[in-house]
């Protein structure tokens, strides 16, 4: 389980350049560093759950969302409006992913 994702530079409290779409892109590179860490990769995600500070940012945010998934693979998803997010955000996302059975 990853919770609440941002767009932030890695070892820094501030947001990537770029508006919804840089934050949207370093917040799926943050992401694939902490599942790579657990010898996981996009492939073993199943839900995600997504907060914009903007709802009429989702075509933006969808644009980099699905480059990051096979075609046809997407996770199940929920998404909705959020204000406040941490760092003044426009986005953060939590997700889960399957690891498999314990050996």
């Amino acid at each position: 389980y990853l919770s609440g994702a941002l767009g932030n530079v890695p070892g820094k409290l501030e947001l990537a350049p770029g508006g919804i779409e840089g934050e949207t892109r370093q917040m799926f590179e943050n992401i694939a560093r902490v599942l790579e860490q657990n010898g996981l990769s996009f492939d073993n995600v199943f839900k995600c759950t997504v907060m914009l500070a903007d709802m009429k940012e989702w075509a933006a945010f969808n644009k980099v969302y699905v480059g990051y998934f096979k075609p046809g693979r997407l996770p199940a998803r929920s998404a909705f409006g959020a204000s406040g997010l941490a760092l003044g955000a426009r986005v953060e996302m939590e997700c889960a992913a399957y690891a498999g059975p314990e050996k």
